[in-house]
């Protein structure tokens, strides 16, 4: 279709034009469903829940330090911050389709390879490419296609793709336990691969589409023009003075160069990479810190399960209280639940604890999942998202990177994680206390949404 940079085969345009005008719905529900496939199947695997499993069998299998082993979960993050400003810049020209299922495929080849590895230069030579399109495309490509279809919902249909990513981190490291304690770690890897290479590529090369103007349609579906007779005339002089509580939301589209103008763009960043730190860094030694505590392995992996599914309900609390709080304070208060979470954890030594500051640090988690791609396109746009965000995404994920072997050498010199977490939960509530002064910018060319029932184009 003209004007379309959409990548694809060509006889994808014609079955996706077919299946969008021929569904009752809007098609921005089929992206979302096939993000949220990525979301389940391919994301979870490489993360710091999934790899914090396998940290002590592998470690005890080949005499590796804790340091040397979350080294590979940073430098895969460090790699991510190389490569995220171009995918950035793929995804607004592209879309998410190609990348996604290319990132899911690496993914699984990778979790195969793992399976085989013997030397530790092996182990980083799979995993680091593994976490670097965890932390990149798998981050970038979900949430920017769901946000590039939906602008009224956005909150919501974020918050349901939050719902599978937290389920299947979730679901994942109990998996993972079960395949290690029956199989062993090497068949815990390969059946994982296996798995996200199954379910992980077709969907999302054949359906997924840039934007729903590449189809002809309007975002979330389109808004009836405010001459149309249905609007009232209070309603349309409202509209035009830009006010909120008639239901009319102004779209902002905002260059790259304009956004780093502006004040919110540095301290969401910012806050960004604290609130990351602490969740990377935290969630990948907790099972290890539980065991040390003399919890089994069942149990210690039962908190990383209770971790990863905690963030389901924190992303939805998020998302409804996006229609009482502005974005800013939702995420302080997310912020300050991680901060808790993490100094519980340090402090705590049986499962009941371990269950409750898991859940707490969760939640947290699941709320700063949700509201950060939210705030990058609420305050921002959809037309330099991709952009925006391959230059915001690496913040967030040098955050992670940081967390992980900080607390590794820290445990190292110390035998405990006490420190570690108590010093993350200080950085987190100060990045609570500093997002609160992250007003939405203004200034760039707008576009009004109304809010109306929903209607297909």
């Amino acid at each position: 279709m003209r004007g379309s940079h959409s990548l694809r085969l060509p006889m994808l345009p014609t079955l996706r034009m077919r299946l969008a005008r021929r569904l009752p719905f809007y098609y921005g529900w089929v992206i979302l469903a096939i993000a949220a496939t990525s979301s389940y199947a391919a994301r979870p695997l490489m993360s710091v829940a999934v790899l914090s499993v396998f940290m002590v069998p592998m470690t005890e299998a080949f005499g590796w330090s804790r340091g040397l082993f979350s080294g590979a979960v940073s430098l895969g993050g460090l790699c991510g911050v190389i490569i995220s400003p171009v995918v950035g810049r793929l995804i607004d020209r592209y879309g998410s389709g190609w990348l996604l299922s290319a990132t899911a495929a690496v993914a699984g080849a990778c979790a195969v390879g793992l399976s085989l590895i013997t030397q530790a230069w092996a182990f980083y030579a799979l995993y680091v490419p593994g976490r670097m399109v965890f932390a990149s495309p798998l981050e970038l490509g979900t949430t920017t296609a769901v946000s590039n279809w939906f602008v009224r919902r956005r909150a919501f249909a974020l918050a349901l793709l939050g719902v599978t990513h937290g389920t299947g981190l979730a679901a994942m490291p109990l998996v993972a336990q079960g395949l290690i304690a029956g199989w062993g770690w090497r068949s815990a890897w390969a059946s994982l691969g296996l798995y996200t290479l199954a379910v992980g590529i077709t969907p999302t090369l054949l359906l997924m589409v840039r934007r729903p103007e590449d189809l002809g349609l309007e975002p979330d579906p389109a808004p009836p023009s405010l001459a149309s007779p249905g609007v009232s005339r209070t309603t349309r002089i409202r509209a035009k003075a830009g006010e909120q509580d008639v239901g009319v939301r102004r779209e902002h589209q905002f260059t790259l160069l304009q956004a780093l103008h502006t004040r919110a763009f540095w301290v969401l960043a910012a806050f960004s990479a604290a609130g990351y730190m602490v969740q990377a860094g935290v969630s990948l030694h907790q099972v290890a810190h539980y065991l040390g505590q003399g919890l089994s392995g069942r149990s210690a992996a039962i908190t990383a399960s209770v971790f990863a599914f905690a963030q389901v309900p924190g992303g939805l609390l998020s998302s409804a209280l996006t229609r009482r709080l502005p974005v800013r304070g939702i995420l302080a208060l997310s912020g300050l639940a991680v901060a808790l979470g993490a100094a519980g954890t340090a402090l705590s030594s049986t499962l009941v604890g371990g269950t409750v500051f898991s859940g707490l640090l969760g939640g947290g988690v699941g709320g700063l999942h949700l509201l950060f791609p939210l705030a990058w396109a609420d305050y921002y746009g959809r037309q330099h998202l991709g952009t925006i965000r391959g230059i915001t995404l690496p913040v967030q994920i040098a955050g992670q990177a940081v967390g992980p072997i900080t607390a590794g050498f820290v445990f190292d010199a110390t035998g405990s994680y006490h420190v570690a977490f108590v010093v993350c939960a200080c950085v987190v509530t100060l990045g609570s206390v500093l997002v609160l002064t992250a007003v939405p910018p203004s200034g760039a060319a707008t576009l009004p949404i109304q809010e109306m029932p929903f209607q297909r184009r």
